[in-house]
């Protein structure tokens, strides 16, 4: 990120950029303001910093200009002491702050920084809006950064065309269905069916109906044949959600299906084969249910052949903001309405819960928020009524989460660091320092 800093006198100019430089600031300087203005361009990542009084176009003429091109980039405005009035009128005109002359190196870069930061955040708004809106692969359907979901997108990429089963481990709401959808998109079975079958919510009575299928007859009120679940799943994928919760009679049948790869439905004797790729999802430890004769064992080893397990949402807290951006645009289309700015106390908020309803529940949030409703239970505050904390707190838990992603992909090496993000290593270190993040932790 840098600095456009405009200043006609020779010796404030050079003292303030140099200044700006040894706090690790990048820090470009102008005489004019026209000199400035062609750098300045929708998006621009930094801050500009431009003296009021100047030959030709003055600060203000430049700030205008400046909000006419990106009406969100920071101006700070430095103004002498009778131009005071003045400068408080440019706020209210979009200034994001003033310095009076004469001035400490030290309020400078704390006003400096202060915009930094603002800018960052708004930039970091506007790219996950744009991931979101124009995301394409399985970036785009399975959302993360984290080191946790890079590695299942990865996986899943990897194992889409293999043709055994899957056995996906979750917590309720981790976004188990997604995966095996996921798994499918992204296979060459992709073109035929996908069929979702949750185990625990069909009766027992009519669960070999529905999901094997029956003739005309079979039964009082067969009066025409049935393709079974399976069946129509064939050349597909069929994701058997909740398996734990099939009863142990059903998991026999369920286990021959899996294993010969037919089915018979009710009413006849011939098999009909099925080319299916089966993926089953539980939030159950199904070895330990194994042993405890809860859960067949011979069905729980034809499952047990690739193994996903998905981490509740808070392990993967620096996920948040990206997911619930995404949630809150999805719900803004669906109801209409124009997408709200998020509170920090909000994010702060969101950030610190613990998640028992995990991504599902977070989705919830963000639909209750855009409808203008408490956002939720278990200390979320109402987002509406939130009081304002200062920006370094709002913008803290985003930039935490940043650079504790980079420090894990990096294992820890600063220098990667520094140079992913684009920050001199000494203002790193100082927001490492700030956050209690330490390069050995990640090694």
């Amino acid at each position: 990120m840098k600095v456009l800093l405009i200043e006609d006198d020779a010796t404030v100019r050079a003292g303030s950029a140099q200044a700006l430089d040894l706090a690790g600031i990048d820090v470009q300087a102008f005489h004019t303001a026209e000199q400035a203005l062609p750098l300045i361009t929708p998006g621009f990542d930094g801050v500009v910093v431009s003296d009021v009084r100047l030959p030709g176009m003055s600060g203000l003429d430049l700030m205008a200009a400046v909000k006419a091109i990106d009406a969100q980039l920071p101006v700070v405005l430095v103004t002498g002491h009778g131009d005071i009035t003045m400068a408080v009128g440019a706020m209210r005109d979009g200034a994001y702050d003033f310095i009076a002359k004469p001035y400490s190196s030290e309020q400078l870069t704390e006003v400096v920084q202060r915009a930094m930061e603002t800018r960052r955040l708004v930039l970091e708004v506007a790219a996950l809006r744009h991931r979101i809106e124009h995301g394409e692969g399985i970036e785009a359907t399975l959302l993360g950064d984290s080191a946790a979901i890079r590695d299942l997108r990865r996986l899943i990429l990897d194992l889409a065309d293999e043709p055994a089963d899957v056995l996906i481990y979750g917590e309720t709401g981790t976004g188990k269905e997604m995966v095996a959808r996921c798994l499918h998109q992204f296979s060459r079975r992709h073109q035929r069916n996908f069929v979702a079958l949750n185990c625990g919510a069909i009766p027992e009575t009519i669960f070999e109906s529905e999901v094997f299928g029956h003739e005309s007859g079979a039964f009082t009120g067969a009066a025409k044949r049935q393709v079974g679940k399976i069946e129509h799943a064939d050349g597909g994928s069929l994701f058997l959600d909740e398996i734990e919760s099939l009863p142990m009679a059903l998991q026999v049948k369920m286990l021959r299906v899996l294993q010969e790869r037919y089915v018979e439905r009710l009413g006849s004797n011939s098999p009909v084969p099925v080319d299916v790729r089966v993926i089953a999802a539980a939030k159950v430890d199904l070895k330990e249910w194994s042993d405890q004769q809860k859960f067949r064992s011979d069905l729980y080893y034809r499952l047990n052949l690739i193994v996903l397990n998905l981490p509740p949402l808070r392990e993967r807290r620096e996920d948040i903001p990206l997911l619930f951006e995404h949630f809150l645009l999805g719900a803004a289309a669906r109801y209409k309405r124009t997408p709200p700015p998020v509170p920090g106390p909000l994010m702060q908020s969101l950030m610190a819960h613990d998640w028992p309803g995990n991504v599902r529940e977070l989705r919830n949030i963000a639909e209750r928020f855009v409808l203008g409703l408490s956002s939720g239970a278990d200390g979320l505050l109402s987002a509406r009524s939130m009081a304002p904390l200062p920006l370094a707190d709002q913008v803290g838990c985003f930039e935490r989460a940043v650079i504790e992603q980079e420090l894990r992909r990096a294992s820890g090496s600063v220098t990667e660091v520094s140079n992913a993000l684009g920050v001199p290593k000494q203002t790193l270190y100082y927001k490492m320092q700030k956050y209690a993040l330490t390069p050995d932790d990640y090694k």
